[in-house]
This record gives C-alpha cells, sequence and structure tokens, in this order.
C-alpha cells in the first residue's frame, strides 16, 4: 500500500450494546495512543471512560469536526450510524467489526494491532457511492442520503402493495410485492442480498432494485447505471401503511400521492482500508466461517 499522510486525530465510536465491544475500544485507545495519536470521544461517554488517554470533544457531530477520521466499534449498523456524522464532513470512515458479519468494516476484533497503521500513513481510501432519496409529499421534499438501501415496505397487515417504477422519466415497470429494495453497491451484501438480490463489489458505481416476496414468476432484481433517475410510488388499501426506510434508521410514512426520486448522489463515502483482501474473499469467508445472520 502506499504511504499516506498518518493520521493524526481519531474520533471514537464504539457501540457498547455489542458484547465485547468496550474491551475492544480500551485496546484501540491504547493502541492509538502509543503511536501518537489523539483519540477523541463524545461527550456521552465520559461516564464510560474516566482516566483514559483520551479527550472529550462534545455532541459527535463536533467531535468528528475536529478529528481527521471516524473509527467505529460494533457492525455494519454502527458503522452506517457513523457515516451519517462523517461524510457530509468528508472524513475517512473506519469499522472494527463486533457483529456476525460485518461487510463494510474493515477489521476483525484480532486485527486491532493493524491500527498502528494508522500513523504510519499505510492505508488505502476507497471511495463508497452513495444514494440521493428524495421524498416529495404534501408539497414538500425531504432528502436523504443512503449508504445502504432505501426501503420500501408495507407495515404489520399482510398484504400485499402494488409499485410503480419509472426510470429516466419512462415508465418501466409494476410490482405487487411486500416491497422493493433500492440499494447502492455496498448495500448489495445486505437486505438486497436476502432478498434474493445480487452481489456487487462495493467500489463499483450502480443502483440495484430488488423486490420482496414479489407476486410474480418473473420478478427479478435489476442493476441500473449510476447515472439512471428512479421514481417510485407505492399504492396501497386505505388500512395499510407504506414506510420509506432510509438505511435502517430514518422512516416516513408514504401516502398514495407521493413520490420517491432516487439517484446516485454526488456525495461518497470514504473508507480507510487496511488490509489487501478483495471483497469476494471477504464474501466467501464471511459465509463460511459465520453463515447467514445480521450484522
Amino acid at each position: 500500500m502506499p504511504n499516506r499522510p498518518g493520521f493524526q486525530t481519531v474520533l471514537l465510536l464504539p457501540n457498547l450494546t455489542k458484547q465485547g465491544a468496550y474491551e475492544a475500544s480500551l485496546q484501540a485507545i491504547s493502541i492509538l495512543h502509543r503511536e501518537g495519536i489523539r483519540v477523541l470521544l463524545p461527550d456521552s461517554l465520559k461516564d464510560r471512560y474516566p482516566d483514559r488517554p483520551v479527550t472529550f470533544s462534545g455532541s459527535t457531530d463536533c467531535a468528528a469536526a475536529a478529528a481527521d477520521m471516524v473509527l467505529t466499534i460494533g457492525g455494519d449498523g454502527t458503522i452506517i450510524h457513523a457515516a451519517r456524522h462523517a461524510v457530509p464532513l468528508k472524513k475517512p470512515l473506519l469499522g472494527i467489526n463486533m457483529g456476525r458479519l460485518g461487510f463494510v468494516a474493515g477489521l476483525e476484533r484480532n486485527e486491532l494491532s493493524m491500527l498502528s497503521r494508522l500513523a504510519s500513513g499505510d492505508y488505502e481510501i476507497e471511495k463508497r457511492m452513495l444514494l440521493s432519496v428524495v421524498h416529495h409529499g404534501d408539497g414538500e421534499a425531504q432528502t436523504f442520503l443512503a449508504l445502504n438501501d432505501a426501503v420500501i415496505s408495507r407495515g404489520s397487515l399482510s398484504r400485499l402493495i402494488d409499485i410503480d417504477v419509472t426510470l429516466d422519466r419512462d415508465y418501466m415497470c409494476h410490482y405487487r410485492s411486500d416491497g422493493l429494495i433500492i440499494s447502492t453497491p455496498t448495500g448489495s451484501s445486505a437486505y438486497s442480498l436476502a432478498a434474493g438480490g445480487p452481489v456487487v463489489e462495493p467500489s463499483m458505481k450502480c443502483i440495484v432494485m430488488t423486490p420482496i416476496c414479489p407476486h410474480s414468476l418473473f420478478a427479478r432484481s435489476v442493476v441500473f447505471s449510476h447515472r439512471s433517475h428512479l421514481s417510485v410510488s407505492a399504492l396501497c388499501d386505505d388500512d395499510t401503511t407504506v414506510f420509506l426506510t432510509i438505511d435502517g434508521a430514518e422512516t416516513v410514512i408514504l401516502k398514495k400521492t407521493d413520490n420517491v426520486y432516487i439517484t446516485s448522489s454526488g456525495t461518497e463515502a470514504e473508507f480507510v482500508v487496511l488490509k489487501d483482501r478483495s471483497f469476494y474473499r471477504v464474501l466467501n469467508e464471511k459465509f463460511t466461517e459465520k453463515g447467514d445472520g445480521d450484522s
């Protein structure tokens, strides 16, 4: 790997609900401190890290602004949550996996010693495509960024919903299904994969559309160019609720007259790469060693 400027300040965001995450965070702090890297934590974690060589820097956004990069300890969900703070500030991300699969994470729990490379500049930066998801409803527009996916799905009632998809202003297709997943290449190994979608190398630029339990023998995933413009609307019975969910975190209730516009975002997420290991090797190792499961 080519040498780059070493990181001097790292924001650490551990998910302390994960088993072993606290112990891993203490080890990470020790390694980073030994390498001369300043470790920042948000004020919300003050009670958990007394008398440690760390600096508390206010809110997560304030700490992210003061850091050179963001280091997470948890599952893929922890990284996706951290990306909401890091991406707008153009801060690179690195995740230490404490979950089950962890496709987005760059390191496993037993690889913490590699954090020393952050100081020496022995790393690469990989850029990942994001989706711009715009919800139009009631004369207003809300815009979201998605690292993994945007999912349109029904509520608790077991009723199918009708979904119309327009591609570049031309009507494309209709689904009658439990929902629809629009994912990035990064998100192709998440919910989309579980729904039968294809695996896409994360560094690629494309948009993947996968129906959820379609009521059709011929419904398959579709892969679009990253230059595509998709418009999605969902029709349902009056007593059926339809949701738009962004990266499993932000949710909007869709009405019959609402539209969702999805394109590739001009903003990209940056990930720190410390290991010279292909995505497909990681994919094989994850499923062979750990089996299916959430992260």
